[in-house]
């Protein structure tokens, strides 16, 4: 198979039709000859959290910006032709609102002409405004409605939310059935950027992506290029930085089980930031999960594995965040229930599950592995996810790194020490190395949660650190940790013989994954997994394999592997049981053997109430 950008992006036309065509499913807009700023624009949007839709952010998370300027450009660059328009019967008078105020606009309501902006043949204008024909009656009104409720956003003037909340509902209505009617022109290509004055602007102004957390420049001075270094290995832009912000001036809520925890501002702010703290103030937090004012820290800030980093690490991390332009930015309050909220529980949860601790290097190990073990152990917290976790949220310690369900976020950490999970025993140091610095190897993918650890975190680690790893990694052999999820169920080894499941795999799956689970290859080079034999199909629970059927995703785009393939969402196209179906015919074909999968689990996992 040949190796190209078509092939590489078949998790957009999923959804958005062949070569970007658009489908019959008015949500899902063509893209197709979009231009192309106006394209990588909306891609960074949807990654970065300014255009919010749960399925495009997800598989977007880890991609650079260079990638998505790439697939930008590429389906910009199609040259292909329109559908016939929608022809559905429409009130004259209705018609002619929709014309009136896409060709004149409207100086009551101080609404622009369209054609002011989009240009008099409504095809866009190079490089970011873009075309209104073509598009579905549906996925104008929805847009209409995401800027009107703030759901979707453009840089400063944001024209089209002024717009939209000029707009009556039947003025809405009459753009969309007037706009979706038209044909578009033979020659669809946006028009040329003009000099002329535009009243309004209603594309971006620039093209924005996420901060450089990780790009910026080493500083010269040795103690805060380390602390830079440490802040990469800790991923603590990942929390402390919003999507599309600025750099550890605070990050989104992180959902727990019991209320949305806020990260703080790491800023050197003398106000809402760290300018007033000094390093044993910061010392305090990251040993003992106590703030400057001695008020307990929620343990969704990983003290209970950053205890153990030393205080020369603790220093030159504080040495890297006072170096940061100080950000005014007052900490938003944490959503906590009752009784969660209050200090009282806190202290108790902690008088259970915390005590202060350090790492204590084993002498009969090597330095490689007692590297390792602390990066891992401490600053990396892999425990936080690769633990299970009791019914207070506090993981269990004999057995960490065994695995557990990572809570609200819906995927399962797979235990790290298992063979038939994540364990690494058996693989080449090399291999492991290569997973964890560019999230693809000959044997996995990183994919979900772990793509943007990858992406945002390991991928920056010296090679000498990511070997320390991977020998603590590959020494947690079978029987070290006892994983929560072994499988219960026999398998349902007669559902290979399933027709519908067959059916779908057919149709679905095996032009990418094989006839018989073998995977593909494109260039020369592993493209799709295999499936046959592969442990995070038939793993327990399958929570994983049914999130990667329902929303698709990517590789994390790494210096090593820059351009990753996708794999298409299918939760819009397949039901419950469809799901269900072809996950069982997968997980018990070809020589896999592991239980059923039920419609109910799907339900419940698409939901996001799965356990």
């Amino acid at each position: 198979m040949p190796d190209t950008i078509a092939q590489r992006t078949l998790a957009c036309t999923g959804c958005h039709g062949r070569e970007g065509r658009a489908t019959s499913a008015g949500y899902f807009p063509r893209i197709a000859g979009k231009p192309a700023g106006y394209l990588h624009e909306q891609l960074l949007n949807f990654r970065d959290g300014r255009r919010r839709h749960a399925a495009m952010s997800g598989l977007l998370a880890p991609l650079s910006d260079a990638y998505l300027r790439e697939i930008a450009e590429y389906f910009a660059e199609l040259d292909l032709p329109y559908p016939p328009p929608q022809t559905r019967g429409a009130a004259r008078q209705l018609l002619e609102r929709g014309e009136s105020l896409v060709r004149r606009g409207d100086a009551k309501l101080e609404v622009p002409a369209c054609a002011d902006c989009h240009g008099e043949r409504l095809t866009g204008v190079s490089p970011g405004i873009p075309g209104l024909l073509g598009l579905p009656r549906d996925y104008l009104n929805a847009q209409f409605g995401a800027w009107r409720e703030g759901q979707r956003h453009a840089t400063a003037p944001d024209c089209m939310a002024q717009i939209a909340s000029r707009l009556s509902p039947p003025d809405v209505q009459a753009l969309s059935t007037w706009l979706s009617s038209q044909p578009v022109p033979a020659d669809s290509r946006p028009a040329p950027a003009s000099a002329k004055a535009l009243p309004m602007r209603c594309g971006p102004a620039v093209v924005r992506g996420t901060p450089a957390v990780s790009a910026a420049a080493a500083p010269s001075d040795p103690q805060v290029a380390r602390g830079r270094y440490l802040a990469l290995a800790g991923n603590c832009a990942g929390c402390h930085t919003a999507p599309g912000d600025l750099p550890y001036a605070g990050g989104k809520g992180v959902p727990t089980p019991f209320g949305t925890v806020m990260p703080g501002n790491l800023t050197p702010d003398v106000s809402t930031g760290l300018g007033a703290w000094s390093a044993d103030d910061f010392w305090r937090a990251m040993h003992e999960g106590r703030s400057r004012d001695g008020r307990m820290l929620y343990p969704a800030f990983p003290y209970l594995d950053y205890t153990r980093i030393t205080r020369q690490d603790s220093d030159a991390l504080f040495a890297w965040l006072r170096s940061l332009p100080p950000v005014a930015r007052e900490n938003p309050t944490h959503r906590l229930r009752f009784p969660y909220d209050t200090q009282a529980a806190l202290g108790a949860w902690r008088a259970l599950y915390f005590r202060p601790d350090s790492f204590r290097p084993d002498p009969a190990r090597s330095e490689a592995w007692n590297r390792g073990a602390y990066l891992v152990q401490g600053l990396g917290h892999c425990g936080t996810c690769h633990s299970p976790r009791n019914t207070l949220g506090a993981t269990r310690s004999a057995a960490e790194l065994g695995g557990g369900l990572i809570p609200v976020l819906g995927w399962y950490a797979p235990s790290l020490a298992a063979p038939a999970q994540a364990g690494l025993a058996d693989w080449p140091l090399e291999e492991v190395v290569q997973l964890l610095g560019t999230g693809a190897a000959p044997r996995a993918t990183t994919s979900g949660p772990m793509a943007e650890v990858v992406h945002r975190s390991l991928q920056h680690l010296l090679a000498t650190d990511l070997e320390a790893m991977t020998v603590y990694l590959k020494s947690l052999g079978q029987g070290e940790v006892a994983s929560p999820a072994a499988a219960s169920r026999k398998p349902g080894a007669a559902l290979a013989s399933d027709p519908q499941g067959a059916a779908l795999y057919e149709r679905h799956c095996a032009d990418c994954h094989g006839d018989s689970g073998q995977g593909r290859r494109a260039g020369g080079r592993p493209a799709w997994p295999a499936l046959a034999g592969n442990r995070a199909v038939i793993m327990e629970p399958p929570v994983n394999a049914v999130r990667m059927v329902l929303a698709g995703g990517f590789a994390p785009a790494t210096r090593g592997n820059p351009r990753p393939w996708g794999m298409p969402p299918f939760g819009h196209l397949l039901d419950d049981a469809e799901v269900a179906a072809v996950l069982s015919y997968i997980r018990n074909s070809w020589g896999n053997a592991a239980a059923p999968v039920t419609p109910l689990q799907v339900r419940q996992w698409r939901e996001g109430k799965g356990r």
